[in-house]
Formats: C-alpha cells, structure tokens, sequence
C-alpha cells in the first residue's frame, strides 16, 4: 500500500510504497476513513517541531485518524471487525511512537482506540482525536463552559475554531480575538457574540475565562490584563516558545494562568456525543492522493478549520 512519510526535517513529505499492517496481540489494524492534516505535520517537515519526537524514521504521518476495524490481534476483547473507531492522539500514539494514517491501514493499540457513533462522518469522527478533543478539555474542562460563564477564545485556527463552537454548544456566551478581519463575518456563525481583532479589546467585557489558542507573548499578556479579576486564562497555543508576563497584574487581580495539553479518551468521547448532538465542525476534505498538496496548503495558512483526507471512489 502507499503511505506519506516522513523521511527527514526540510525533505517534502515521501508517498511510497509500505506493507500492509497486521494486529499483534492487543492491537487493531483500522481501514483509514478519515485522516486529518495537522500543523505539528508541518513542523515536522520543516524541522520546526524536533523529529527526536518520533520513535522512528520514516515515520508515517497522521494522528487524527477514524475508520472500521479489519482484524483485532489476540487478547482483544471489546472492539471487533466492523467496528467504526476513531484513535486518540498524542506523544505515544499514531504518527509519534507508531506509524499513522496517512495510509490505507494502520495498526494501532487497543488502548488508543475508541469506538465511534454510527451516522457521523469520518471526517468529523476523526478531527475529534486532535482539535475537537483538545479543545474540548480546554473549554469545557478546563474552562468550565456552561450557561452563565463568559468566555474569550483567542485565535481561530482549527483548535480556536473548535474551542469556540465547544463552548457556545455547552451555553456559554463566547468572545473571539482574531486578527485575520476575513473571518470576522463567519464567527458569529460559529458561535461569537462579538469577534475583535485584538484581545485587549476583551477590556471591560468581565470574562471569567479566556482561552488563548494563539500563545504568542502579545495574546498571553493581553488575556491576563484583560480577564476579570480572580478570572482564570488558559494557555493552549505555543505561537513563541517564551512569554514575558506582567506579573504585578496578575498578582494584584489574582488571575490564573493556567497551561494545557493533551486529553483524554473521556473528552474524545465528549466530543463525539455533541457531534452526535449537532455540532458541525468546519472541515474541507481532499483526497488520500491530495494529502502532499495540503500539506502545503496547511503550511501556506489557506486551511479554515480543519482539512481532513478521505477514501474517494
């Protein structure tokens, strides 16, 4: 079978030929139905984020991943073929410590595998392994959405995107800061109550929380400066590996600041049932074929939302 790659930092990403996986005991092997594309891929490839990372080289990319199960190794009791399943990202699943689904199949452990709702698109099953999780936990966890809270969401990229349709299903009243003024007219649609090009102009708007899905030393500085005091700010986005922060504000307002990532298999779940709910992420999906030109698409910042690979034909 033919699979994308991962070969060297600054090396275009390979499509060649690969073995078809089996399951070994407590593993899966799942037929790809949904294979999204990712920043981190990126960074990989342009040696932004450190292939020190991966367990090995080649490396299949691709780590938000749903599809059907085809065979299940020995000793796997509770998934079986046929079974719809979408995988949980991270340091020690697909495309990191095993190879990912920029590929036809993938095998994968049983742990990182969860069984999926029938009647959502793989397409959206599959964005919830990376954004929709992690933007759950952010928002909805860590942030506590829910009727009564108001809430900033800095960044609109496809984890703020996510973290704000989240928070605004789960009845919170939602505020976005994003400087790109063409998706001004879209996030209200998303779930805004008002969208601004800057986050201090979250100034006055007496937010309990604020999520900065950006995490450059501007968006950090002007979310503590501009939640309300004893108000919490979230930090997911890593725009700059450091930040000077303030700290007589954040002091003197007893703001908390609070760092994020990751999820779980619970908020993987979470976020399918809102899918299943009605929750309508915003995903373009290409082709398994198409999956090197969007890759720099994605790196050109040309993506809204999320762009997912499917099978065609």
């Amino acid at each position: 079978m033919k699979a994308w790659r991962f070969t060297a930092p600054g090396e275009p990403i390979s499509h060649e030929d690969v073995p078809e996986p089996t399951a070994g005991p407590g593993w899966v092997v799942v037929e790809v139905k949904g294979s999204g594309l990712c920043h981190t891929d990126v960074g990989f490839l342009d040696g932004s984020i450190d292939a020190g990372l991966l367990a090995e080289i080649p490396m299949t990319l691709g780590h938000e991943i749903a599809g059907v199960i085809t065979e299940v190794g020995e000793g796997v009791s509770d998934l079986a073929v046929g079974d719809s399943v979408g995988l949980r990202s991270g340091a020690f699943g697909p495309s990191f410590a095993y190879q990912g689904g920029f590929a036809p199949y993938l095998a994968a452990p049983v742990e990182h595998v969860a069984k999926a709702p029938e009647g959502v698109p793989f397409s959206h099953l599959a964005v919830g392994g990376d954004a929709g999780m992690i933007a759950y936990h952010a928002v909805a966890v860590k942030g506590g959405a829910a009727p009564g809270l108001r809430m900033g969401i800095i960044g609109l990229g496809g984890l703020g995107i996510s973290g704000l349709q989240i928070a605004k299903r789960l009845g919170a009243e939602v505020y976005a800061a994003e400087p790109r003024t063409v998706l001004h007219e879209k996030a209200p649609g998303w779930g805004a109550t008002e969208v601004f090009e800057d986050a201090r102009s979250f100034a006055g708007l007496d937010l309990d929380v604020i999520c900065d899905f950006a995490g450059f030393e501007s968006t950090v500085q002007a979310a503590v400066e501009t939640v309300r005091e004893e108000g919490t700010v979230i930090l997911i986005g890593a725009g700059q590996p450091q930040a000077t922060i303030k700290t007589g504000h954040l002091t003197r307002y007893k703001v908390t600041l609070r760092g994020h990532q990751g999820a779980t298999t619970e908020d993987l779940q979470a976020y399918w049932r809102l899918l299943e709910e009605g929750l309508d992420p915003v995903v373009t999906e290409i082709g398994f074929d198409e999956i090197g030109e969007g890759l720099e698409r994605l790196r050109r910042h040309e993506i809204l939302g999320r762009l997912v690979a499917v099978p065609r034909g």
